[in-house]
């Protein structure tokens, strides 16, 4: 395991507990436990977005905060619905995020996963074409945002103001390197083929949108495996990133004990259900004492297979548990899985 990140889901509200009730406690909160991980030596601070939610939607003001106040750690997204998003202004904004980062910004994407809102992405302007589906219109969306970050040209020059010139403009600003820092968030084999095919990374979460009888961790591997070798069939020239999630929830008082004591006894197993219509087998949490989690996930097939770990952190807990929850996985768990910390620079 090279890279070990936290993913928050930015969740805010006004329920018993919580410690982010309003959008600002999301958004303030989301950037000092950034700063709070670089000083542990994690190596990435990975922010959900949806839309029409209690959650974090506009990814880049949030990104761009966290670049500027770090200097080593990763900021990126797990994922960004590309239903949603205007290729051009978005190839903008993360060509701007990354400059301020240096070179930081690691940009997960996808066809998208259920929103609240009923065509979300039409009130926001985009509809698929005659024949399209809605994943269509997101590859769409998707392969005209890498080319737009690629530095190609996307607009007619005019010539009155281009000193009579012509030819095709590129987006401005451009950051070279930020072509080969995009992941896709593959929910099945055939998507991860697909994103190798691409020459895009690889990003895995919690639950795949098929099922085959065989344990979470073993159907992930499989998926990590056929993308490696989609990669290595396709011939791109750089080495590939995979990352996986998982829920890694560490007792070690009872304060912990309070809030996970129960999940300890009840998410020991896989689940199987239904999302968007398709059996799906979702990924089990890991709580419990810290030696016992160390073993679990040193011995799960995909977290060995991956070269990132993603930790979903409750972040309506706060900075300092959360903070403390990292600690906790930096010292007592990661090394097991043969992690080490990074210093910050």
């Amino acid at each position: 395991m090279k890279r070990i990140g936290f993913l928050s889901f930015g969740h805010w509200g006004p329920g018993e507990g919580s410690r982010t009730r309003t959008a600002r406690d999301a958004l303030l909160q989301g950037i000092e436990l950034a700063v709070a991980a670089e000083e542990l030596g994690v190596d990435g601070a990975y922010f959900r977005v949806h839309h029409f939610a209690r959650q974090q939607a506009s990814p880049f003001p949030l990104l761009a905060a966290v670049a500027a106040r770090t200097s080593r750690i990763e900021m990126g997204t797990g994922v960004i619905d590309m239903r949603y998003e205007n290729p051009l202004y978005m190839a903008e904004e993360a060509a701007a995020t990354d400059l301020i980062s240096g070179g930081r910004l690691q940009l997960g994407i996808s066809r998208g996963s259920p929103e609240p809102a009923r065509d979300g992405a039409a009130a926001f302007g985009h509809v698929p074409a005659d024949g399209e589906t809605d994943a269509d219109m997101a590859r769409r969306h998707t392969a005209l945002f890498r080319r737009a970050i690629s530095g190609a040209g996307m607009a007619e020059a005019e010539p009155r103001y281009a000193g009579g010139g012509s030819g095709l403009l590129p987006v401005q600003p451009h950051s070279a390197g930020l072509g080969e820092r995009i992941w896709w968030g593959a929910g099945s084999r055939a998507t991860a083929v697909w994103t190798a095919e691409q020459g895009m990374n690889l990003m895995s979460s919690t639950l795949l949108t098929e099922d085959t009888g065989v344990p979470f961790d073993q159907l992930q591997a499989e998926q990590i495996s056929m993308f490696r070798q989609a990669w290595a069939d396709a011939g791109h020239q750089h080495e590939p990133r995979v990352s996986v999630s998982r829920s890694v929830l560490p007792i070690v008082d009872d304060e912990d004990r309070r809030y996970f004591g129960l999940s300890a006894l009840r998410e020991k197993r896989d689940q199987v259900g239904v999302i968007d219509g398709l059996v799906a087998r979702f990924g089990r949490s890991y709580v419990g004492a810290p030696d016992a989690i160390a073993e679990e996930l040193a011995a799960d097939a995909a977290v060995q297979a991956a070269d990132t770990l993603l930790l979903t952190v409750p972040n309506q807990l706060g900075v300092d548990f959360n903070a403390k929850l990292l600690g906790t996985v930096v010292r007592h768990i990661a090394p097991v899985i043969g992690w080490a910390p990074k210093s910050a620079s």
